[in-house]
């Protein structure tokens, strides 16, 4: 029985039968609409970030102007470091950059993961905002990066192809490696739980470079932490998960009581219902770059995946985060065929 009170991504996150799969776009508030490139000419990155204001600004946008059936607030995952006492600066035409990244024991201890309401608070404040100016059946997304990839960059120091300084760090170290994943996890899970008590509707963990270790190592330094934070937050809210590159561990993820799986482009619709025995509400999975596609070859794609996802247990969403330049009426295309499909 279909309730038609409970907004259509949450019923299909609960693998409730649907009208038709709901859709969001990982990124979406951002980076391609024009009204966002003002404000991150006027603001730099952080500021619209601590700024609730500003980020629940730039996290309406994509729902009144693409019309989405689910929002992502505007945030980072690069706060948790921040809130942990890292200096984070956001370059232009860089990326992320840690001037003094995590080295050695004494860097891990004197990490602190305490008063993250405190510390964390303008997320909080943005989250209770957007949640008076969203719509009743538009439900919001929090989200934070899983403790591998958050590792990626806190030792790191930036972003990067292959994270091997990060890899050497724990494969050279493998007991620093569980002290400073326990650490992000511990926090992780506490800044999840105060986002979801200020008013998200479910919550979704980012293992972004979870694809850069081997299926043996991924494991030891990945798997293990998320499958905490999913522990303890499952009874609470629904949890999606992201593990980009990561198809060797659907089946596993199938397994741990998450309510939605991210897929990225790699991994066929096929091949991730096979892995998860559909136990699961598989979400993704269009390359975002095929949004620079013409309308008429978008469609094919975007019907092509719809089909072979299926209706039900399935939410519509890119592989991966939009890109930067792509154009807004082609993302249009993309959601409105979305909303027209019929199995």
């Amino acid at each position: 029985m279909i309730k038609n009170d409970t907004p259509l991504f949450l019923r299909a996150l609960n693998g409730e039968t649907v009208e038709r799969p709901p859709v969001w776009i990982m990124r979406q508030a951002g980076r391609y609409l024009p009204d966002f490139m003002v404000l991150k000419n006027k603001y730099d990155f952080f500021t619209r970030c601590q700024t609730p204001e500003l980020a629940t600004e730039i996290t309406l946008m994509p729902i009144k102007q693409i019309g989405l059936d689910a929002s992502i607030i505007f945030s980072d995952i690069l706060v948790i470091p921040q809130a942990m006492g890292i200096n984070v600066e956001m370059k232009n035409n860089f990326g992320p950059y840690i001037e003094h990244p995590i080295r050695k024991k004494s860097d891990i201890i004197n990490l602190n993961i305490q008063n993250v309401e405190e510390k964390l608070s303008y997320v909080f404040e943005a989250v209770k905002m957007t949640k008076k100016e969203l719509p009743d059946n538009i439900p919001l997304i929090g989200f934070a990066g899983s403790p591998w990839t958050i590792l990626c960059y806190m030792v790191q120091g930036s972003g990067s192809k292959n994270f091997d300084i990060a890899k050497s760090f724990c494969f050279e170290n493998p007991e620093l490696a569980n002290m400073l994943l326990s650490k992000i996890t511990s926090i992780t899970i506490e800044y999840l739980e105060k986002k979801i008590e200020a008013g998200v509707d479910a919550v979704q963990i980012f293992d972004s470079w979870g694809g850069v270790l081997s299926h043996t190592d991924y494991q030891i330094y990945s798997y293990p932490y998320i499958e905490q934070i999913t522990n303890a937050l499952k009874k609470i809210k629904p949890v999606i998960i992201y593990p980009k590159g990561c198809w060797h561990s659907i089946n596993a993820y199938s397994k741990i009581g998450a309510s939605g799986l991210g897929i990225d482009w790699t991994c066929s619709a096929r091949n991730a219902r096979y892995l998860s025995n559909n136990n699961i509400t598989l979400q993704g999975n269009l390359d975002p770059s095929r949004l620079f596609s013409p309308k008429k070859e978008l469609i094919k794609q975007t019907t092509q995946m719809l089909n072979e996802f299926g209706k039900d247990k399935y939410i519509a969403n890119l592989g991966h985060g939009i890109l930067p330049n792509t154009p807004v009426d082609n993302v249009k295309v993309f959601v409105e065929t979305i909303k027209n499909y019929s199995a």
